[in-house]
């Protein structure tokens, strides 16, 4: 049996690991258009292995449902018609039940295609499908926590579950980075993803970039000096849409009896001052970092410096559109469309979460959102 056999049914075996905490009820709701029904997640997934992996490469595979192809394919338009992202959440049918038996059904057929070493050309497959998983699985920490945080009742989705310890540099000293060409891109034999190609060179000006997160203690700062009142720090795309959202704070923060709390795994609670600020918006990052007279880094100045401070515990804006590295090429067919066709009108994040997958953050991987997303584990690290 190969290693490619082990390493897959981990993977499998986590992402319903995440779920096995949540009612059938929870399965299959659809809050808002960037989240996905978990049994979706699921599903798709699934279909990926099926899609990529069993129909081409294996003689005579019979697919479990030929409609399934309409309802599990999310974006790739080369791969056929599919379900618009809006109506995931209309999809009572398959059952979860239903989907449980898809993943069973391609798992067995998996394992038995993987039991002999595949060849170089399925592995680098492979490994693009167990890390297009390991993506979903933190999608399903986004979308689990924003359904039941959204729930009237704040129900606790893990009343055990643990965040990270925070480790600051207590002297809070920023840590300058001399002028100069520094390299950056991935490089080595590891994965990447395409977006994370080619290696290049820039040159960045004299900068200094924080050694920490801004804290949840320093952005209440923010918002009791009438930071989400006052239009000078705050880009006019951004200030309209304070105004039209009606933006008093990150996402899951509520105040109740003069004291703020948020939302988290284990439901409502008060807010833990030393805990870095979670859940904001670009628009709200670049503000809080205007408040402060200083700035965002851009994702080049981030990398540079990245060895000299800890990362991990939040995806950090930065200041950078998401776009293409120099020489960058997209790959022929559906995996072709994986990064290159969303480049236009995001902003670059860098680092990983506490909900990230274990192995599957590196310093060179460029995360990706609209500028107006927060449910991602997203917070800031200041520049100047």
């Amino acid at each position: 049996m190969s290693s490619f056999s082990d390493t897959y049914k981990t993977l499998r075996q986590r992402s319903e690991q995440i779920c096995s905490y949540l009612q059938t009820e929870d399965y299959v709701v659809q809050p808002v258009v960037d989240v996905s029904p978990p049994k979706w997640h699921l599903g798709h997934t699934t279909w990926f292995f099926e899609t990529f992996i069993l129909k081409p490469y294996v003689t005579g595979y019979q697919e479990y449902d030929p409609e399934y192809n309409y309802v599990f394919n999310s974006y790739y338009e080369s791969v056929g018609a599919r379900v618009i992202r809006t109506d995931r959440g209309n999809l009572s049918r398959p059952t979860v039940q239903d989907v449980y038996k898809y993943r069973a059904y391609v798992d067995e057929a998996m394992f038995h295609f993987l039991y002999n070493e595949p060849s170089e050309e399925l592995k680098e497959l492979l490994i693009l499908g167990f890390n297009h998983e390991e993506q979903h699985q933190e999608l399903l920490y986004y979308d689990i926590k924003y359904i039941l945080g959204h729930n009237p009742l704040f129900p606790a989705y893990n009343p055990q579950y643990s965040s990270p310890k925070v480790e600051a540099d207590a002297s809070g000293n920023f840590i300058a980075m001399p002028e100069g060409v520094y390299e950056v891109g991935h490089q080595g034999e590891g994965f990447c993803f395409d977006n994370e190609l080619n290696r290049h060179k820039v040159y960045l000006n004299a900068y200094e970039i924080s050694p920490n997160l801004v804290t949840n203690e320093e952005y209440v700062k923010f918002i009791e000096a009438g930071g989400y009142h006052d239009f000078r720090y705050w880009h006019a795309e951004a200030w309209d849409w304070v105004k039209n959202n009606q933006v008093e704070a990150p996402l899951y923060w509520y105040k109740i009896d003069e004291q703020w709390h948020n939302y988290t795994y284990r439901g409502l609670e008060p807010l833990n001052a030393d805990e870095p600020v979670c859940h904001i918006s670009y628009y709200e990052a670049y503000a809080y970092a205007s408040w402060k007279g200083l700035r965002l880094p851009t994702e080049f100045e981030w990398e540079a410096a990245a060895s000299k401070f800890n990362w991990g515990l939040r995806w950090e804006w930065t200041e950078s559109a998401y776009l293409p590295y120099p020489g960058f090429t997209k790959a022929p067919g559906a995996i072709g469309e994986y990064n290159g066709k969303f480049m236009v009108n995001q902003k670059v994040l860098r680092g990983a979460s506490e909900v990230t997958p274990p192995g599957h953050e590196r310093v060179t991987y460029r995360n990706f959102f609209h500028p107006n997303l927060r449910w991602l584990f997203s917070g800031l690290r200041l520049a100047k």
